[in-house]
Parts: structure tokens; C-alpha cells; sequence
């Protein structure tokens, strides 16, 4: 089993950042890859990053790309998503979710992908 916890969502103006944490705990941290996704109100949940297990390859949904950083700490279990130039379209919440074992990561940007998930944390950013 294993279990996912997100923090470091907000209330933050266009153009600010912010920096999701996502703790992790049970099985081996960095023998499997990580992401990141986002749902709106009303909306399917999204894909915006993900990142292998040793943090050597990622993807970014073209959205995000140049203004979202995935990182991860292996020593801390904790998979970072760093958020810059926000833009109130970006308002959402950010749930982060432990790719299936086997799965490439160039395919890892679909929810069925994903088996385990985090509770979410609140990004709203203001116009």
C-alpha cells in the first residue's frame, strides 16, 4: 500500500508561484514513477507532469510546459510540483498519483495509468 499526501496549494494572483509537496510512504519511493494531475469544477481530471523514478525523464502537458517544474527528493519520499507564472486558468485541484508498475512513462498521462492517488490540494489563482 501505498499512501500519498499533497500540500503547498493556495490563493495566489496571476504571474505568482507556487509549490506543491506530495509526502509519500509505503513501498519503495523511488523504484516507481510519480505524477501529477489537476481537475477543475466540473471538469475530467487532467494531466500536467510526471517524472520516472530516479527523476532522469519527465513529461509535461503542453499547458504547463516552461512554467511547471516536477522534481522529486528520493531521501524525502516527496515529489515537488513548482508552479510559475500562474494563470487563473491554472485554478484547480492538484492531486498527485503513483504510476502503475510496468507502465512507460511516455504513457503515463492517462488516470487509468495511475493506481494510487492523493486527497488533492486547492490551487485557486486570482485574475
Amino acid at each position: 500500500q501505498v499512501q500519498l499526501v499533497e500540500s503547498g496549494g493556495g490563493l495566489v494572483q496571476a504571474g505568482g508561484s507556487l509549490r506543491l509537496s506530495c509526502a509519500a510512504s509505503g513501498g519503495t519511493f523511488s523504484s516507481y514513477a510519480m505524477g501529477w494531475f489537476r481537475q477543475a469544477p466540473g471538469k475530467e481530471r487532467l494531466f500536467v507532469a510526471s517524472i520516472s523514478g530516479r527523476g532522469s525523464s519527465t513529461y509535461y502537458a503542453d499547458s504547463v510546459k516552461g512554467r511547471f517544474t516536477i522534481s522529486r527528493d528520493n531521501a524525502k519520499n516527496t515529489v515537488y510540483l513548482q508552479m510559475n507564472s500562474l494563470k487563473p486558468e491554472d485554478t484547480a485541484v492538484y492531486y498527485c498519483a503513483k504510476v502503475r508498475n510496468h507502465i512507460l512513462l511516455s504513457r503515463a498521462q492517462d488516470t487509468r495509468m495511475y493506481d494510487y492517488w492523493g486527497q488533492g490540494t486547492q490551487v485557486t489563482v486570482s485574475s
